[in-house]
This record gives structure tokens, sequence and C-alpha cells, in this order.
């Protein structure tokens, strides 16, 4: 009887194939938050404000998202969830529990569960439509929009994409109107009736002196450069806006605090006393138009955030403040 050959005659016998260990997750339970420890590899970071976000959420719709450990109770994902119940000062959060995966498969579950979720998109037409018709809904169970997340400037920048065209058709001129050779001149004043219009710049005193004459304002409604580039924030679509020829982002904040003040001084030497300006500004600098107020105003009255009904390109706050006219200036109190 002859054998069949043995055509692995000669060579080592390979290793028999591991078998990887099912990982057992179980279900979801309640765990004691003293029983969970951070995992030592977490680099995923998250900030102060983060933290509160998170915990806003979860008091607004619950600890939806249970946090996953392992068998020993250290943490897959989840960290900034802890964090956030830490803060809510809760004692038990909900858990799942991954038991079986190896030192390295945990340590890239760890970086997978934050690093793929960055690779997401949005459709940012439905939510925008989201963002508009939402904050109505949020009312009714005492929230805004803000548990979700998303910052007024956000939400403000996307909408400006999406929005209709809300101009007032009595605001379009005559294109006639237009086609005729350009007139003003700086420094030309334009008696319309009663009121006055000066071609000039508001940091010229003699400019000032112009328009205003012999008479003092009671009341002004000032919005000068808010230090931001136009191409940053807005004419996105089919309008483009022209930059600012001046604070239109490229000033330091010191340089821009001195503007506001000076422009503002001017102002308030131009009005009557007990005079109210009401000052616009965008979020970014409302710290320098404070500054620069202290030094133009006897006080600050109040602060206006504007909530518009069509989004534009800036979120706004007006600044409310009360002059003391020509006779001096106090701080802001």
């Amino acid at each position: 009887m002859v054998l069949p050959k043995n055509r692995n005659a000669g060579r080592e016998r390979s290793e028999p194939r591991r078998v990887e260990r099912r990982p057992d997750v179980r279900p979801i339970a309640a765990v004691a938050i003293s029983q969970i420890k951070p995992h030592p590899h977490n680099a995923r970071t998250h900030s102060k404000k983060q933290i509160r976000q998170i915990a806003d959420s979860i008091r607004a719709v619950g600890f939806a998202a249970p946090v996953l450990i392992d068998e020993d109770g250290v943490l897959l994902a989840g960290h900034g969830r802890l964090e956030a119940a830490r803060l809510l000062e809760l004692k038990t959060i909900p858990a799942i529990v991954i038991d079986g995966l190896t030192e390295a498969r945990k340590r890239a579950l760890l970086l997978a569960d934050n690093r793929i979720a960055q690779s997401a998109g949005w459709d940012r037409e439905l939510l925008a439509s989201e963002l508009l018709s939402l904050p109505e809904l949020l009312v009714e169970d005492g929230l805004d929009i803000t548990v979700t997340g998303f910052e007024p400037a956000e939400i403000d920048a996307l909408l400006a994409d999406f929005e209709d065209d809300a101009s007032d058709p009595a605001d379009e001129l005559d294109p006639s109107q237009l086609a005729g050779p350009e007139v003003t001149r700086p420094d030309d004043l334009w008696q319309l009736g009663k009121h006055r219009l000066l071609c000039g710049d508001a940091r010229e005193t003699s400019h000032l002196n112009r328009l205003m004459g012999r008479e003092r304002a009671h009341m002004a409604f000032l919005d000068p450069p808010y230090n931001v580039r136009v191409r940053d924030i807005g004419g996105r679509g089919e309008v483009k806006h022209q930059e600012f020829a001046m604070a239109s982002g490229e000033m330091s904040q010191s340089a821009f605090t001195s503007f506001l003040s000076e422009t503002l001084t001017l102002a308030a030497h131009a009005s009557t006393d007990g005079a109210v300006h009401f000052v616009c500004m965008d979020w970014r600098h409302v710290g320098d138009l404070v500054t620069a107020g202290g030094e133009a105003y006897d006080a600050m009255l109040n602060l206006i955030a504007w909530v518009k009904s069509n989004a534009g390109a800036y979120s706004l706050s007006v600044g409310i403040a009360e002059s003391k006219g020509s006779g001096g200036f106090g701080r802001l109190s």
C-alpha cells in the first residue's frame, strides 16, 4: 500500500489559529459615579464651557447617552458626560459595561468614539430649518436654543445663507436715480426739511460742529464699525458688501478701544446733559465697547440683545449709556 505524499513534509507546523473572545456587552445599568474611573490614556479634552453645555443638555433631556466602561469600571467613552454628571452632583449615571476587550482594543475604542464622530457632516439646509423652527417649541418647555450646543453667532451665520430676500420694496431705488454723476463730497451738508445730513467723519470735531450748529442731541443711535472683517461674516449671497474704510478687523484691541472712545466722546460732547446714546456692537467686541464707554459716558444704563426675526450677518448687542454732555464725563457704574 502506498500512502499519499504529505505535501507539508519537512515544513514547520503552523501555530493554531487564535480564537478571539467575543466581547460581552451588558445591558444598561445605573452605576455609582464613585466606581467609574477616567481612562489614563484619554487624549480628548473638554473645556469648562463644554462641560456646562453637556450639563445643560442632561438637565434638559436627561442622561440620554450612557457612558461605556470596561469590566473594571474604567471609562471607554463618555469622559465629558462623567464630568458633567459630577458638576450636576449626580450619584449614579447610566452605563454600558463591555467585558472582554483586549487593552489594545479598549484604547482603539477610546480614540474611535471621539474621532469618527468628527468625520460626520451636516445637511446645512435641514439644520437651518431646525434651528429656525425649534426655538418656538423649546420655549413651551422653558428652554432656549443654546441647549443644542449651537451659539447664537453660529445660528445667525447659518440662517443668513438660506434667508429669503426680506428687503422692503419701498427701499428699492429707481435705477435712473443712480445713473447721474456723484455730486456729494466730504463736508457737504444737505438740508432735508427739518433734518440735516452731513458727508463727514465722526472723528472730526469740525464735522460734528458743522452738522449740529448750536443744537445738541437729546438721543443718539450710533453704529460704529465692529472691527470684524465683512468678508468673514457677510456677503455669502449675491450681494457682496465692501469692507469698512477702518475698524474692519485690522485693529488691535487697544487700538479699537481708543477708536471707540474717541468717536463716542465726540458724540457725547455734541449731546445735552442726560442724553441717552444707543450704541451697536458685534458680540465679539462688547467688552471693548464697555471699556470705551466708561471713558465717554457717565453711566451704562442697560444692555440689549437684538433678537432678529430675519438673521443677518452680525449678532448685535446695544449698549445704552447716559451722557453728561459737554459738562464732563464720569465713569460707568
